[in-house]
C-alpha cells in the first residue's frame, strides 16, 4: 500500500548544486525560473557550489527541480544536485543574494560521479581519440573521493599523480573553455590508466580492449569475473544463468541475501521491473545508486531465481563508469555485480590483494593500474513516501557534508558496530564517511581505522573530543576509549533520533521514535522499541514496548524462532511448550525445547529486550514465514513482503500502561489475536494487520506526548509499508512526521547522531 502524497502541500527545499555552475549565468537562470513559477526563496554562490532555498507547493517544487536539470544554461553542467525537504518559513519573494565565503572548511571533497553524456558519446564515437577508452572523464564526471589523497584537490594529491598527461590532455586541462579544464583525473589512451586481464594465478593474459572483450566472453560463458571498478572490485556473473549465480553464492558464502544487479539500460530495467518517475530519476542520476525495484511477474523468464530468492524486489543499478558502459554494450544482458569480498569483509580495492582474497572465487580478474585510495561501495536507495531514502550511503553521496545550524567543536564519532560509518565535525558541517560495514572481521576493523585516518588526513582534522556508543563491548567503543580524548558515550537510540533531526534541520522539542534490532539501554537491557522525548541537551524515555527474553542471546538474532519462544513465554509460561501446533514450537526438537525451558526459567543467557526488530522476528516465526535467518533482517523483510496484495485497514488490539512515568506498550492482546487468526487468515493478511497495528502505536504514543514533531529513525523504518503508513496517519492527525533522506535510518546514521549529542554537552550522557 502506498501512502497518499499531498502535492499541494507547501514545502521548502534546500538545494545544493555542484559542478560547472559559477560564472555561467546559473544564478540569473535560477532567479528567472523561480519568478516564472511563483516560487519564493533565494540563491547564492559559495566556494562549495550554488545554494538555493525554494519554497512553494510540492508539485511546483518537483517541476522546478526537473527544469533546473533540463533547462540549465548551455555552458553550465550539474555534477550533483542534493535536496533536503524542510518546513516552510514564509518567504515572500525570490532574490539573488550576495556570494558568500565559507568560514572553516573551504573545500568539499566531491563524491564519485557517474559518466556524463558528453564523455559517454566520446567513448562510442569511432572518430574520437577516446573511443572505447574505459577511463574517460571530465570536470563533470568521474572519480573524486575514491582517488583523492589530500586537499587541496589537484592531480598531485590524487592517485592519478603517477600518470603524466600527454600534450593533448594537458591542453584540455589548461583551457578554461574546455570541459576538462582542471579535471584532475583527465587522461586518454596515450597517457592514462590501462586494463589488463589476469588468470587465477595473476598472470596477464590480455591487455586494453582485448582484455575487456575476453572478460565479457568469459561472463557470457558462465564464468565469474572479478572487475576492478571505481571504488573497489565487483564479482560479476550472468544474472540469467542459474548455475553461475548459484556457484557465486556458494563461493562467496552468501546463501540467500539478494545480489545487486546491473542492467544495460533503463529500458532493459523496465522490461523486468516496475519503475516510477522517482525511481527512474534515481537510476539515471549522477549518484547512480542501486535502487530497490519491484520485479514484474514475468521477470523470472529473464533473471535467475537465485539472484534474490523469494524476494519481490531487485537491487538494480545502471552502468556508471565508462568501463561498465563498455562491458554492458558488449554483453547486452543483466549481470550480477556484487561486492568483491567474502561475507562480512570490506571490498577489495587493490588487484594484488584481490588476487589473494578472491582466489578460488573468481575465474578471471579484469584489473587496471589506477590506484584506489579507499574502498567505496555502491550506495543503496529505495523510494519512501515520494522521495529517495538512502539505505547504504557510499558512492555518489559520501562524503558530501551534512549542514547543521550551529558551529560545532572538532569531534570524531566512531559510530556503531553494525553498518558502521565514522564522522567528523568541522565548523557547521558534519562529514560522514562512506559505508564501512559490520565490524565482525579483522579486515572490517582495519577498514574502520583506515576510514578515520583518511578523513582526518584529507581535512587535516584533529579531534578535541570523541563520541561513541554506550555499549561497553563494541569494538568502536573500545577504540574510542584508547584515544585518550574527552569521551562522550551516546545512547544508541538517542543517536538514531538526533541523526534524523540533523538532516531535517529541526530543533528540539520533538518525539523521537527509534525502532531497530538492538541497542544498549541506560538500564543495561537491550532497547529497540523506544519513544524518546528530545530536549535541548538530552532525552527522557517517554515509552517503550513491553520487554521479553531472548533465549540464547545472539543466537536469537539469527533464529527468529527463539525470539518467538521468548515472546510467547511472557504470555503463556511453561504452557507454551505444549502448543505444538505453532510453527515456532514445531521447529524445535523435544530436547531443544527442554533446553529453552530451563534457560527461560532460570534467566540464563536470556537478555531482556524491548526491540521492535525482534518483535518482527517473533511474529514472522509465529505465523510460519521464517524460523532461521541467513542474513540480517531476513525475517522482518519477508514479513513485509508477505503483506503484498493484502490491502486492509484492520489492526490488532494493544494496551498502553504507565509505569514510573513511562508508557509501556503491551503487545499481548495483539499476539493472542494473531494466534487466533492463524486458524482462518493467510499470513499476508496477518502481516498487514500487524503492520497497521505498529503504525497505530506510533500515532497513539505521539498524541500522548503532545509533541507535534515526530521523528522516525532506526532500521525498522527501512520498511516501506510501515513508514509510509505511519507518515500518512501522523499527518492525518495533524502531526509533523520526519524521516531520513540522505542519511540511512539504520546504524549507518549513528555517527552523525553521536556528533550532535556530543556537541551539546560534555562527559557521559545525561538522561
Amino acid at each position: 500500500m502506498k501512502a497518499k502524497v499531498d502535492l499541494d502541500r507547501k514545502e521548502r527545499l534546500r538545494i545544493t548544486v555542484r559542478g560547472a555552475v559559477q560564472g555561467v549565468g546559473f544564478r540569473p537562470f535560477v532567479y528567472r525560473l523561480a519568478v516564472e513559477m511563483g516560487i519564493c526563496g533565494w540563491v547564492y554562490n559559495s566556494p562549495q557550489g550554488v545554494f538555493i532555498e525554494a519554497e512553494g507547493e510540492r508539485s511546483r517544487l518537483q517541476l522546478f527541480l526537473a527544469r533546473l536539470k533540463a533547462e540549465n544554461p548551455p555552458r553550465s553542467s550539474i555534477q550533483s544536485l542534493e535536496t533536503v525537504h524542510l518546513d516552510p518559513v514564509g518567504y515572500e519573494s525570490f532574490e539573488i543574494q550576495v556570494s558568500r565565503h565559507s568560514v572553516g572548511m573551504t573545500a568539499v571533497v566531491m563524491p564519485d560521479i557517474a559518466t556524463c553524456p558528453d564523455c559517454l558519446a566520446e567513448i562510442f564515437d569511432p572518430a574520437n581519440a577516446r573511443f572505447r577508452y574505459p577511463f574517460t572523464n571530465c570536470t563533470n564526471c568521474g572519480p573524486r573521493f575514491s582517488i583523492i589523497e589530500s586537499l587541496p584537490y589537484d592531480r598531485a594529491r590524487t592517485t592519478m599523480k603517477k600518470f603524466s598527461m600527454c600534450d593533448h590532455c594537458r591542453r584540455e586541462y589548461e583551457d578554461p573553455l574546455d570541459r576538462r579544464f582542471h579535471a584532475q583525473p583527465n587522461a586518454c589512451p596515450k597517457c592514462g590508466p590501462a586494463l589488463s586481464l589476469w588468470n587465477e594465478s595473476g598472470r596477464i593474459i590480455g591487455e586494453r580492449d582485448e582484455a575487456l572483450l575476453a572478460a565479457c566472453n568469459a561472463i557470457s560463458a558462465g564464468k565469474i569475473v572479478a572487475v576492478k571498478g571505481l571504488g573497489g572490485f565487483h564479482l560479476i556473473v550472468d544474472a540469467r544463468n542459474n548455475e553461475a549465480v548459484e556457484r557465486l553464492r556458494h563461493l562467496k558464502v552468501r546463501e540467500e541475501k539478494p545480489l545487486a544487479m546491473m542492467f544495460p539500460s533503463l529500458e532493459a530495467v523496465e522490461d523486468c521491473c516496475l519503475v516510477d518517475n522517482i525511481e527512474s530519476a534515481l537510476l539515471v542520476s549522477p549518484e547512480s545508486p542501486i535502487v530497490l525495484l519491484r520485479r514484474k511477474a514475468d521477470c523470472k523468464e529473464i533473471i535467475s531465481d537465485k539472484v534474490a530468492p523469494g524476494n519481490p524486489y531487485l537491487g538494480v543499478m545502471l552502468p556508471y563508469t565508462p568501463l561498465h558502459h563498455l562491458m554492458m554494450k558488449e554483453l547486452r544482458f543483466p549481470i550480477v555485480a556484487t561486492s568483491g569480498n567474502l561475507s562480512d569483509e570490506p571490498i577489495c580495492i587493490d588487484e594484488h590483494e584481490a588476487a589473494q582474497r578472491l582466489k578460488g572465487i573468481a575465474d578471471l580478474f579484469l584489473v587496471h593500474d589506477r590506484p584506489i585510495a579507499r574502498h567505496v561501495d555502491d550506495s543503496v536507495v529505495r523510494q519512501m513516501a515520494g522521495r529517495g531514502l538512502v539505505m547504504r550511503r557510499a558512492r555518489g553521496y559520501a562524503p558530501l557534508p551534512i549542514h547543521v545550524k550551529n558551529e560545532l567543536p572538532p569531534i570524531l564519532a566512531v559510530g556503531a558496530h553494525l553498518k558502521n560509518t565514522v564522522a567528523i565535525a568541522i565548523g557547521n558541517q558534519v562529514v560522514v564517511s562512506q559505508h564501512i560495514g559490520d565490524l565482525e572481521t579483522a579486515q572490517a576493523y582495519e577498514a574502520f581505522i583506515d576510514a578515520q585516518e583518511n578523513l582526518a588526513g584529507i581535512y587535516e582534522f584533529k579531534p578535541g573530543r570523541v563520541a561513541c556508543d554506550l555499549h561497553p563491548d563494541y569494538l568502536s567503543t573500545n577504540y574510542a576509549r584508547r584515544l585518550e580524548l574527552p569521551l562522550t558515550q551516546v545512547q544508541h537510540h538517542h543517536a538514531h533520533v538526533l541523526s534524523c533531526m540533523a538532516e531535517n534541520e529541526i530543533s528540539p522539542p520533538a518525539l523521537g521514535i527509534s525502532w531497530d534490532g538492538a541497542g544498549y539501554g541506560l538500564d543495561g537491557t537491550i532497547w529497540g522499541g523506544e519513544f524518546l522525548e528530545i530536549d535541548d541537551e538530552s532525552f527522557e524515555r517517554f515509552g517503550h514496548l513491553r520487554t521479553f527474553k531472548l533465549p540464547g542471546g545472539d543466537r536469537a538474532i539469527v533464529e527468529p524462532r527463539r525470539a518467538a519462544i521468548g515472546l510467547l513465554y511472557e504470555i503463556f509460561g511453561d504452557d507454551l511448550f505444549d502448543m505444538t501446533a505453532l510453527a515456532c514450537v514445531k521447529s524445535f526438537s523435544k530436547s531443544e525445547l527442554n533446553g529453552l525451558r530451563k534457560m527461560l526459567q532460570a534467566g540464563l543467557n536470556s537478555p531482556v529486550t524491548s526491540s521492535v526488530g525482534r518483535l518482527f522476528d517473533a511474529i514472522s516465526s509465529i505465523i510460519g514465514v521464517r524460523q532461521v535467518s541467513h542474513f540480517e533482517g531476513q525475517a522482518a523483510m519477508e514479513l513485509e513482503h508477505a503483506l503484498d496484495g493484502h490491502h486492509t485497514g484492520e489492526y490488532y488490539s494493544i494496551k498502553i500502561a504507565v509505569k514510573e512515568n513511562c508508557r509501556i506498550v503491551d503487545w499481548e492482546p495483539m499476539v493472542r489475536q494473531i494466534i487466533e487468526d492463524l486458524q482462518s487468515l493467510p499470513s499476508g493478511r496477518i502481516s498487514a494487520k500487524f503492520h497497521n497495528t505498529l503504525a497505530g502505536i506510533i500515532v497513539e504514543i505521539a498524541k500522548l506526548s503532545e509533541r507535534q514533531r515526530v521523528v522516525l529513525s532506526g532500521g525498522c523504518f527501512q520498511n516501506r509499508y510501515l513508514t509510509e503508513t505511519a507518515i500518512e496517519r501522523l499527518r492525518g492527525d495533524g502531526l509533523l512526521p520526519y524521516w531520513h533522506q540522505r542519511i540511512p535510518p539504520n546504524d549507518g546514521g549513528i555517527a552523525l547522531g553521536q556528533i550532535m549529542a556530543s556537541s551539546n554537552f560534555d562527559g557521559k550522557e545525561r538522561h
